[in-house]
C-alpha cells in the first residue's frame, strides 16, 4: 500500500535538534506511524530566509509529491506556503492545509514586505478542501492575534486554540494528527 504524504515546512531560525520545528515534525512522523510519508526539506537559508528562494524550493517539492499530499506549515513555513499558493500556479490536488502559528505579516510591528500576502489572497488560493489554523493563546513569538486575522480572511477554515503550546508545540499536537488523518482517510477524488 502506497504511504500517504505530507510536506512539512518549517519555520525560521535553527533547524537543529530541539530548534525550531523539530520537535513539531518529529512528534508528527512517530504518532501518524508507517502509513504516512512525511518530506521535512530543508529550506534555504533559515536563519535568513529570502521569500523567492524559499518560493523556488516549495515549488519542487509540490510538484514532486502525489496528489493528494497534505501540507503542514509551522511559524514562517504557514505564511510562506499561504503565500506561495496565492501567488503562484498549483495544479497539484491538494488534500488539506494546516497552519500552525504562522505569523500573518503586515500586522503591526510584522511589515516585512516580501512575506505580505496580497488582497484578497484567500480568493486566489487553488481548491483546498480543508483548512485549518492551529495557534496557542501563550505564543511568545507570534502574538495570537495573528490567527485571528487569518480566520477573518479565511472564514471557511477551523481554527484549533490552544491555551499553553507556546510557539513551537514541542510536546506534539495531536489534533493536527487527528486532522491529517481525517483528511487522507477517504480516497482523494478531484473535483
Amino acid at each position: 500500500m502506497k504511504k500517504k504524504q505530507v510536506l512539512f515546512l518549517h519555520s525560521g531560525g535553527p533547524q537543529g535538534p530541539h530548534e525550531g520545528s523539530n520537535d513539531l515534525v518529529r512528534s508528527l512522523q512517530e504518532a501518524l506511524g508507517p502509513g504516512y510519508a512525511v518530506s521535512y526539506p530543508q529550506m534555504p537559508d533559515p536563519e535568513f530566509p529570502v521569500y523567492a528562494l524559499w518560493k523556488e524550493r516549495i515549488g519542487r517539492e509540490i510538484d514532486e509529491a502525489d496528489d493528494g499530499v497534505v501540507l503542514v506549515g509551522h511559524s514562517l513555513g504557514g505564511s510562506v506556503i499561504l503565500k506561495f499558493l496565492s501567488e503562484e500556479k498549483c495544479e497539484k490536488p491538494i488534500a488539506g492545509l494546516c497552519i500552525v502559528a504562522a505569523p500573518y505579516w503586515g500586522s503591526p510591528d510584522w511589515q516585512v514586505e516580501e512575506y505580505m500576502l496580497t488582497d484578497n489572497f484567500a480568493g486566489k488560493l487553488p481548491r483546498i478542501p480543508r483548512i485549518f489554523l492551529y495557534h496557542s493563546r501563550n505564543d511568545e513569538v507570534v502574538p495570537f492575534e495573528h490567527v485571528q486575522h487569518y480566520g477573518e480572511d479565511l472564514r471557511w477554515a477551523t481554527i484549533r486554540v490552544f491555551e499553553n503550546q507556546g510557539h513551537l508545540f514541542s510536546s506534539g499536537l495531536p489534533e493536527l494528527v487527528r486532522d491529517i488523518k481525517n483528511l487522507t482517510s477517504a480516497t482523494y477524488e478531484r473535483h
